[in-house]
């Protein structure tokens, strides 16, 4: 488990945050764009939308959350690793 997130780290987890960092990046490159033009108000709003969306997918349990650790346990109960043996 990792020491900064509240949810165990595995291949679940990760491709939930590509996704999320999938959708997250445009609107940071929107916001950095505006920010760069001069609309500095919307381009900061929307860099920390940005942020928000990957600050919540890591430190917020969502109820697809709770399948997913189930699965990750069952996984890691059936497939222990040889180093624990």
């Amino acid at each position: 488990m990792s020491a900064r997130s509240s949810q165990p780290v595995g291949i679940l987890n990760t491709l939930g945050l590509v996704a999320t960092l999938a959708l997250a990046l445009p609107v940071a490159l929107l916001g950095v764009n505006l920010l760069v033009t001069g609309r500095t108000t919307m381009g900061a709003a929307l860099c920390i939308v940005a942020g928000l969306m990957i600050l919540l997918k890591q430190y917020v349990t969502t109820p697809d959350d709770v399948p997913t650790a189930a699965a990750e346990k069952a996984v890691g109960a059936v497939a222990k690793d040889e180093e624990n043996e």
